[in-house]
């Protein structure tokens, strides 16, 4: 059974260009960075800090990872295609070898309240994650949407019973991702599916 990990007060930053790792990014009060990562659009085809629609960028993951290697900051690699994923984690074991530094592997592998993204297909993503060492979190979202001035849905049951399934096997720490603006009108489906951990 998954364990659940509850996140209070973490500090997250996100960056995704050689400007900000240029302008000290890595240093401040940030507990963790974090990375959007694509696979490039032409060649040389390989993963970059992109968010989508873009498919280029000025700076390549082993760039960013060989930044990160300086500062005991832990990481997470926010993955918006399956194309980058394999790759990357070659990358992540090649570059940064240290066991102690808290590293969290993010995806949306199900579609959420107003999801019009493609998520990425869940056994597939979870086929190559586990093979990671057993302290890495798994941070697995759903794809959302939220539309100003409409009454926007929460996450249904079957959402939540659909991530329960998923999770249920696994032997790493998991959180869940979620929208805030949406945790009011899921706060039974949520609290349900916190509560199917035994760790």
């Amino acid at each position: 059974m998954y364990s659940v990990m509850f996140v209070v007060g973490m500090i997250f930053k996100k960056d995704k260009s050689r400007f900000l790792i240029g302008n000290n990014c890595f240093s401040g009060p940030s507990l963790m960075i974090e990375a959007d990562i694509v696979m490039r659009g032409r060649d040389p085809k390989e993963p970059i800090m992109a968010h989508p629609p873009d498919t280029d960028s000025d700076i390549t993951l082993r760039e960013w990872l060989e930044g990160v290697k300086e500062y005991g900051k832990g990481i997470k690699l926010d993955f918006k295609s399956m194309e980058a994923v394999s790759t990357s984690l070659v990358l992540l074991q090649e570059v940064l070898t240290e066991p102690y530094r808290p590293v969290w592997i993010n995806a949306d592998i199900f579609s959420g309240p107003g999801g019009q993204i493609v998520p990425l297909e869940h056994h597939t993503f979870l086929s190559v994650v586990t093979h990671l060492p057993s302290h890495t979190v798994l941070s697995l979202g759903w794809t959302t949407g939220w539309t100003a001035g409409t009454d926007n849905p929460g996450y249904s049951w079957d959402m939540v019973h659909m991530m329960e399934k998923i999770c249920r096997d696994l032997k790493h720490p998991v959180t869940f991702p979620v929208r805030a603006a949406l945790l009011a009108k899921s706060f039974s489906q949520l609290t349900w599916l916190l509560k199917q951990s035994d760790r």
